[in-house]
């Protein structure tokens, strides 16, 4: 039973590295994407824009149409959504074709999140929910990192069509695994939708909301200009810049489950420690970040942190909203989106104002933030324990 387990959260985390992939891989294709469809790079580049505009709109509003069908159905239906996808942007040169295959995936990557989540921390004992929620973002941390890359590479010494291809394979080797490994999952009991949207009157669930967005925009107000920034400021070669992005990625895989393994422990401590440890990595980045080789000592930490936060911030989440979990991690998706426009858009602001030796500073201030947000957090609840205990005690008495 436990391997059957182990082999469906492979299986997901496989399908999270494709659906990643479909969304960034483009990112590294635009300029062949330009030939290949005949437009402006303008165009091309809402290819990429409209995908996660409609993730943070649509996101909890398709999440609530779909959470009363089999989850199993729902997942594999998704996934065939973006084999399918993957396999237009191979072969068309239509320019609204793929747009509108950029549109449909779009529509269903939070769903797809959000289910396999949860189905995620149904497949092993609850205290063992972070470490599943851990092992499907190790997806996300490979996708993130190397989807770009690794596609971009395909395109260089295969072809462009080849590229999506990859993208298509993976999403049909996770097609197989989910088929296999997971069993049919029903909704049991039907939960309406107004009681799942009643979550959002709980004026804690925003604090905790508020922490995903910030997270987000501390890990990507740096990380979307990491390459510029070890270029203009470590001054290191190409080369080295892409050893150093591949570092990244793999201390952030580890990264997930050190901190998975931590908030398995201790929630509070570990979700409070979390972004002053952050901070700090930021702090030595900006101070540090003229020397090479103290670089390649901070990717480790950088890319670890950078990582981590999807889990740590996920997990904060469901805390507060663990009675509609497939609504909640759709709200997940839509404002980690919304973090990830809010914190690249700042760091660009920086880079333009300061200079790109001082992105860092941007991470620093939202790291901050989301600190205080979990400060506050935390003494609410204090608080409502203390309040619920004197109540409790009164009526004792």
């Amino acid at each position: 039973m436990q391997n059957k387990s182990s082999l469906l959260l492979l299986a997901l985390s496989v399908a999270v590295f494709g659906v990643i992939t479909t969304e960034i891989a483009i990112i590294g294709l635009l300029p062949k994407l330009v030939t290949q469809l005949h437009v402006t790079p303008t165009q091309v580049g809402f290819l990429v824009s409209i995908y996660a505009i409609i993730v943070a709109v649509t996101g909890p509003f398709i999440t609530l149409l779909l959470s009363r069908f089999n989850k199993k159905t729902v997942l594999l239906t998704i996934l065939v959504v973006f084999i399918i996808s993957n396999l237009i942007y191979a072969t068309t040169d239509v320019f609204k074709l793929m747009l509108l295959f950029r549109i449909l995936p779009a529509l269903a990557h939070a769903v797809f999140f959000a289910v396999a989540l949860v189905v995620a921390a149904n497949s092993v004992p609850k205290e063992k929910a972070a470490g599943a929620a851990a092992k499907v973002f190790a997806g996300v941390a490979i996708g993130l990192v190397l989807g770009v890359p690794l596609s971009s590479l395909i395109a260089d010494h295969l072809s462009l069509s080849a590229a999506f291809y990859f993208g298509a394979a993976a999403c049909v080797l996770a097609f197989i695994g989910v088929m296999v490994f997971m069993p049919s999952m029903p909704a049991t009991h039907k939960v309406s939708y107004a009681s799942q949207v009643a979550v959002l009157r709980k004026g804690k669930l925003w604090l905790t909301i508020s922490t995903v967005t910030l997270v987000f925009a501390a890990m990507f107000s740096g990380f979307s200009y990491v390459a510029d920034y070890l270029a203009k400021v470590t001054h290191l070669s190409n080369n080295a810049i892409s050893a150093m992005l591949i570092l990244f990625g793999l201390c952030g895989f580890i990264g997930n489950f050190v901190f998975s393994s931590f908030l398995q422990k201790r929630v509070l401590q570990t979700t409070l420690a979390y972004p002053l440890l952050y901070t700090l990595v930021f702090l030595l980045v900006w101070f540090l970040g003229f020397s090479p080789l103290a670089m390649c000592v901070l990717t480790v930490f950088w890319g670890a942190f950078h990582s981590s936060g999807l889990v740590v911030s996920q997990t904060w989440l469901m805390r507060e909203a663990s009675e509609a979990p497939e609504f909640a991690n759709s709200l997940y998706m839509s404002f980690s989106n919304l973090g990830i426009t809010i914190g690249s858009l700042t760091g660009g602001w920086f880079i333009a104002r300061l200079g790109t030796h001082s992105v860092v500073l941007s991470s620093v201030f939202f790291a901050l933030l989301a600190f205080i947000s979990i400060a506050v957090k935390q003494r609410s609840d204090a608080k409502s324990n203390q309040l619920c205990a004197e109540s409790v005690y009164s009526e004792q008495r």
